[in-house]
């Protein structure tokens, strides 16, 4: 049975519908964050829940693959070695899968601290498009608007 997986569950299949299946996630999170469907599905443990098994998943294919897991940690030797890194696929789809659930992640935060901030959906817009994106740039503006909302500033 694992074997008929492993044979649709291909790389680029799991590729395509981690990037489909977390669209409908940001959808929610950006046009609907204070309905109940999003307190459900993204705000709580769910979407994690999924994608850590899609993640565990991939973890046991490419460990019954003899995927070596020791020369993930080249990429601290240097840039150069990153770049072998990347050229990869077994790499790049658990980067990519870890990437994409930790700006969900991160998504999901600047929902919940706006809404107990009482901040507009409208002024959290484009930092989650941007978080969605370039996850640091999105948090970063996501900030600034909220120091103005707390009326104070303080880095934790």
């Amino acid at each position: 049975m694992f074997e008929q997986l492993s044979n649709f569950f291909t790389i680029e299949v799991i590729y395509l519908w981690i990037n489909i299946g977390i669209i409908p996630f940001w959808i929610i999170l950006i046009f609907f964050p204070q309905s109940r469907l999003c307190n459900y599905l993204i705000i709580s443990i769910f979407p994690y829940l999924i994608f850590s098994a899609i993640y565990v998943y991939l973890i046991y294919y490419f460990f019954i693959s003899n995927y070596n897991f020791l020369n993930n940690f080249n990429l601290y030797l240097g840039f150069n070695d990153l770049m072998e890194l990347f050229s990869e696929k077994s790499f790049l789809i658990i980067f990519w899968s870890h990437f994409l659930i930790i700006n969900l992640f991160c998504g999901s935060w600047i929902v919940k601290d706006s809404q107990q901030l009482m901040i507009s959906k409208y002024f959290t817009f484009i930092p989650l498009v941007l978080t969605y994106f370039v996850g640091p740039l999105g948090i970063l503006i996501y900030w600034v608007i909220r120091i103005f909302y707390a009326k104070s500033f303080r880095l934790f």
